[in-house]
């Protein structure tokens, strides 16, 4: 068998550390930036904040950039010491911070208790042999934050013999999870939405009650289509009855675990506007979020160091030169981290400020309907940036305005031509179609070809199946789900 070499020329990028964490940099909100300037700091002994003097402010910045520049045009060169693999510096994560400027309280935070911690709790106080306890818990670890049983007993029983070895059959653990499920909130451990909703009425009293009960044990199919004259028909039920019975249930909460208090949960953090735009004298003046923000600067003792240490590095032992190439690798991370941060602001106010003179007309007032169209290619080419920088930048990125704090994505739109040709937004349509919604009968919900000739009759040429992707987005159920009694 004949062999054959042949040679290839490929090219291919390869992100230094500094770009990649830039990158990463861009990447997070204020408040994560706030962190993980903190953790550098406590990481980095090179890097402090600038001093509160203000008359040193600008003297020690440039003074730092010349002392840096000097240690360049020494006779020395880290590399005689130290390979390139080891002269990365790794770059760490998050904590909190605050600015030097700021005074400082520690105000404890009280989260409550969490939806998991009340089972355990109420596990505790009921009698039970060490293995069903045991298997108590089990079953409480496997309930989501919505308190749902989505594992099959069969999978848990599976999981026990592999992992704990423990050789459970099903019948136990559905008389364990019985047990659990007595447990507040009602309807906790439950393993579908029927299941839910029946151990909340399980306790309740009265004749609505009674019926609820009955329409979600025998007719939970056509109660979640909306099938209701087809449930008042089989029970021999008024409307005021069926009214009554749907009201209980309507009642009854789907997500029971969503009562408690979830520290984790993303609903309950505060936003941190990182951008904040003004409207001054009908002048729009944006500037970057530094409220929390410290300035970074390198210790003037190492670069002192690194000057001694650098000095006649041919008679230096062993140690005089790990401690040479330990400062290096320092003051060099804290200059990548101290350059990425302004890169970072300077990326982002570029980034905005065209986003910005992209929707002018939008925010002098904070009108919906002078939304332009706007991707994300549209505001790399106005910037010479690539769209992944672009799509960094706004993600999860707020803006805080004299309208209110909007999310950056919530700016970027497609766009379509009305009959006439002129281009809208698909969000100008999506708020056409949210009034159409909101305004319509309940009893003869609009649908989607219902909602596509109102488009029309108002120019916006779109196919039906368009009309229904642009629902979904806003979250809006079919018609049939929409009809109320």
């Amino acid at each position: 068998m004949e062999q054959k070499l042949t040679l290839q020329q490929k090219l291919l990028q390869k992100l230094s550390p500094q770009q990649i964490q830039v990158i990463k940099l861009l990447e997070i909100p204020t408040l994560q930036l706030e962190q993980r300037i903190k953790k550098e700091l406590e990481e980095n002994p090179v890097l402090e904040l600038e001093s509160d003097n203000p008359e040193n402010h600008d003297d020690n910045n440039s003074e730092d950039v010349d002392q840096d520049t000097d240690l360049d045009n020494e006779e020395f060169s880290v590399d005689d010491y130290l390979t390139d693999e080891d002269e990365i510096p790794s770059y760490k994560t998050n904590t909190n911070n605050y600015s030097k400027d700021d005074k400082y309280i520690d105000i404890p935070f009280s989260v409550g208790i969490t939806f998991h911690e009340s089972l355990y709790d109420q596990l505790g106080m009921i009698t039970l042999a060490e293995g069903d306890r045991q298997l108590a818990e089990y079953i409480i670890g496997n309930i989501d934050d919505d308190g749902y049983l989505r594992r099959d007993l069969l999978s848990i029983s599976d999981d026990l013999a592999f992992n704990l070895n423990m050789e459970v059959p099903e019948e136990k653990l559905e008389e364990i999870l019985h047990i659990v499920q007595q447990f507040d909130p009602p309807g906790v451990g439950a393993r579908d939405l029927r299941e839910c909703l029946l151990l909340q009425l399980k306790y309740r009293q009265g004749n609505n009650h009674e019926l609820a009960h009955v329409i979600i044990k025998d007719y939970f199919e056509e109660f979640t289509r909306k099938h209701y004259e087809k449930i008042k028909r089989k029970l021999d039920l008024s409307d005021e009855e069926l009214k009554q019975g749907i009201d209980q249930v309507l009642k009854l909460n789907p997500k029971p675990g969503s009562a408690y208090s979830n520290p984790m949960n993303k609903s309950n953090q505060h936003i941190i506007p990182d951008f904040i735009l003004e409207n001054i004298d009908g002048e729009l003046s944006l500037s970057l979020n530094q409220q929390n923000m410290p300035e970074l600067k390198i210790n003037d003792s190492y670069l002192e160091m690194m000057h001694a240490l650098a000095k006649h590095n041919k008679q230096k032992n062993k140690d005089q030169k790990d401690a040479l190439v330990f400062v290096k690798q320092k003051v060099d991370s804290a200059k990548w981290f101290i350059d990425a941060i302004r890169q970072r602001n300077h990326t982002l106010l570029l980034t905005m400020s065209e986003i910005i003179n992209f929707q002018k007309e939008y925010f002098k007032e904070g009108d919906e309907t002078k939304l332009r169209p706007m991707i994300l290619k549209d505001i790399a080419e106005k910037t010479n940036l690539d769209i992944s920088t672009i799509s960094r930048v706004s993600n999860s990125k707020y803006i805080q305005t004299h309208f209110g704090i909007f999310a950056l994505k919530y700016f970027f739109s497609e766009g379509l031509q009305k009959e006439d040709g002129e281009e809208v937004s698909t969000r100008e349509i999506k708020k056409i179609l949210q009034e159409c919604i909101e305004n319509e009968d309940k009893l003869k919900p609009l649908t989607d070809e219902k909602l596509t000739r109102i488009l029309k009759e108002k120019s916006y040429n779109i196919a039906r199946r368009t009309v229904a992707k642009y629902r979904e987005q806003l979250d809006i159920p079919v018609a049939r789900l929409r009809k109320k009694l």
